[in-house]
């Protein structure tokens, strides 16, 4: 009788002990508690808690060759509208720019960089992105108080909106790594692009706003869902974009000893020619390592 208590008591201390351990531990702080009306059939968690895919270790020796060159996303281009849409935000949904300009003014989780520097090395503090993201100026309103039916000067504070972006552009290190032996190629820093207006309203081209690390802003963009044409239920993020090249570009510069873009030697046609060029040369390049 003494043996059997003994082994019951053997048998049943561990579950309560497990059982006791389980109750008392909290939850993932990183899952979010269901909505009591959720929209939707299921509760999304895998975007909200996505870590960004690491980068394969990389020595210097193992570089045989690299260039660095410079791309333009214009987000006319349909294959780039989940970069663009929505210029609203509609439930969970942010367009890029909004994601942006959420972590750096909201959240301080990404910095931003003057855009006259590409090398990150002139970051703008909170109070000069705000400045630089929105300005004031007057609209005139109807006095319904001192002056009923007269129209008096009103403040307007005018913020610099997704509809305002016009593209963006990368910049980018193509290079050969002998140790896997692979082309790849890893995005360094995201230029956005606004439209530049005369005082008429006519478009003048794009103007810069401020220069992101892409690296430190990876963490935020694997946790931001995109819209996906064909099926709702395919989890993309913008980091997959980016990291599984789903944009279409052209480039604008690689470096060359004059340091200079395409533009300021060509134009036109020949610039296209030209972007295409470089594109070419980088397959061939890989191209030839091979024996077929």
């Amino acid at each position: 009788m003494k043996k059997l208590k003994a082994f019951l008591l053997i048998l049943f201390v561990p579950c309560i002990l497990i059982g006791g351990f389980a109750q008392s531990t909290p939850p993932p702080s990183d899952v979010l508690k269901p909505s009591k009306y959720p929209d939707g059939i299921y509760t999304k968690e895998n975007s909200r808690t996505r870590r960004a895919i690491s980068y394969t270790s990389l020595r210097e020796a193992d570089v045989m060759w690299s260039k660095r060159i410079w791309r333009m996303i214009d987000l006319k281009q349909k294959i780039n509208h989940p970069l663009y849409y929505p210029t609203e935000i509609i439930g969970d949904r942010k367009s890029l720019f909004q994601v942006i300009k959420d972590a750096a003014l909201v959240d301080n989780t990404i910095s931003c960089f003057n855009p006259l520097d590409d090398e990150f090395r002139n970051e703008y503090t909170k109070t000069e992105l705000e400045g630089l993201l929105s300005r004031w100026d007057s609209t005139h309103t109807i006095d319904d108080i001192n002056n009923p039916g007269s129209m008096i000067a009103a403040p307007m504070k005018i913020d610099v909106k997704s509809v305002d972006i016009t593209g963006y552009q990368i910049k980018e290190d193509w290079f050969f790594d002998k140790q896997r032996s692979v082309l790849d190629v890893r995005i360094i820093g995201i230029l956005a692009l606004k439209q530049k207006l005369s005082e008429t309203g006519e478009a003048l081209g794009n103007s810069p706003l401020f220069w992101i690390y892409f690296p430190e802003a990876r963490p935020l963009f694997a946790n931001q869902e995109v819209y996906m044409r064909h099926n709702d239920a395919e989890r993309r993020t913008l980091d997959d974009i980016f990291w599984k090249r789903l944009f279409s570009s052209y480039v604008l510069k690689e470096t060359n000893v004059f340091d200079r873009y395409i533009t300021a030697y060509t134009s036109g046609l020949d610039a296209l020619l030209e972007s295409e060029r470089i594109k070419k040369d980088i397959f061939i390049l890989e191209h030839d390592l091979w024996h077929f």
